[in-house]
């Protein structure tokens, strides 16, 4: 039986598996081949050492393989945006309630980010102080009618 994405077994991407996984998700698809050769020219790997990285990949559930002659074509098992929020997930869940806004501030400022994705951040942020207004004026009103 695979692994989900939400398996307790899952293991975490280590830093040279995001980069494998970033070559994967950039291709959509790649053959064995044209996966080496990215990965020795952006990162000076060797073919064995990429081999090793695909292989626990496919191992952890990231890829997906099927065989095609004498090579290998992968496929993300999971889309970026899925792995990466599991990854985000698991750093906020680490992080002390003090830190959270900081990090996030650092997170925006070190992203390269439109004007169209700060504008939809903009409206995130505008519509969770809304909530927490409500949510704060409910809790006052609760507070003063069990007096």
């Amino acid at each position: 039986m695979s692994e989900t994405q939400d398996s307790p077994d899952r293991k975490d991407l280590s830093p040279t598996e995001w980069k494998v996984m970033k070559i994967v998700w950039d291709l959509q698809k790649g053959v064995s081949r044209e996966i080496y050769t990215v990965a020795g020219e952006e990162n000076g790997w060797s073919v064995a050492t990429v081999k090793t990285l695909l292989k626990r990949l496919v191992d952890k559930g990231y890829l997906s393989t099927t065989k095609i002659g004498n090579g290998f074509v992968y496929r993300p098992a999971q889309t970026a945006i899925t792995v990466l929020r599991q990854a985000a997930n698991t750093l906020l869940e680490n992080t002390t309630r003090a830190a959270t806004g900081p990090l996030l501030a650092h997170m925006v400022e070190s992203s390269p980010l439109e004007a169209k994705e700060l504008d939809a951040l903009q409206k995130l942020i505008d519509e969770k102080k809304k909530s927490l207004a409500r949510q704060s004026a409910k809790d006052k009103s609760r507070a003063h009618k069990s007096r």
